[in-house]
């Protein structure tokens, strides 16, 4: 029996993806925390080959222009990421699409309630 509070990781059921119909895995948070886990892990792992190369100790020291590249590596990558992210939600948001049925739907839905509201006797 598990305690309230207790983390779980169970499976929920499988449900159809709606872009394409194919059976997706429906997670709990707990386990869809497992990008974010591939992710730490590939940068702790960059992180310690740019460590292992830049901070080197000095019998294996590399060239000077290496050594010079690779210094300021971890600061370029990271304006570099900032800038495709801007893009990307520059993008995303250009590219945009509005959803004229929903839309409808939703004010329609709003006049339905505004009427009975009314019906109701409170004033809006």
């Amino acid at each position: 029996r598990a305690r309230r509070g207790a983390l779980r990781l169970s499976r929920l059921p499988s449900v159809p993806c709606s872009s394409h119909g194919c059976p997706a895995l429906r997670l709990s948070p707990q386990a869809a925390m497992t990008k974010l886990a591939q992710w730490l892990c590939g940068l702790a792992l960059l992180g310690s080959a740019w460590a292992a190369l830049a901070l080197a100790p000095p019998g294996l020291q590399p060239p000077a222009p290496l050594r010079q590249a690779l210094l300021p590596l971890p600061v370029y990558l990271l304006v570099a990421f900032g800038c495709y992210s801007l893009a990307t939600v520059g993008y995303r948001l250009a590219t945009f699409n509005d959803c004229e049925e929903a839309a409808a739907e939703l004010q329609e839905h709003i006049r339905a309630a505004r009427a009975d509201l009314r019906r109701r006797g409170l004033r809006l």
